[in-house]
């Protein structure tokens, strides 16, 4: 299982702020921002594969289960 943010949210946003500072903007003024969007993804074969039972109500919330 993993929870953490969206990678591809992220390259996004720091993409964003390369595209800030070679526009002219000083890196130690730009605000720090967090992740908007966090998801949790759950390995299915690897949780059987170590005998553990996860719970339906875990898989229903996974926003991707790898089967």
């Amino acid at each position: 299982m993993c929870y953490g943010q969206n990678l591809y949210e992220s390259t996004r946003r720091a993409a964003d702020y390369v595209d800030r500072i070679f526009r002219g903007a000083k890196p130690n003024e730009l605000p720090i921002e967090r992740p908007t969007r966090l998801e949790l993804i759950v390995n299915r074969r690897a949780v059987q594969a170590i005998g553990l039972m996860l719970p339906q109500s875990i898989l229903l919330r996974a926003d991707r289960v790898i089967e």
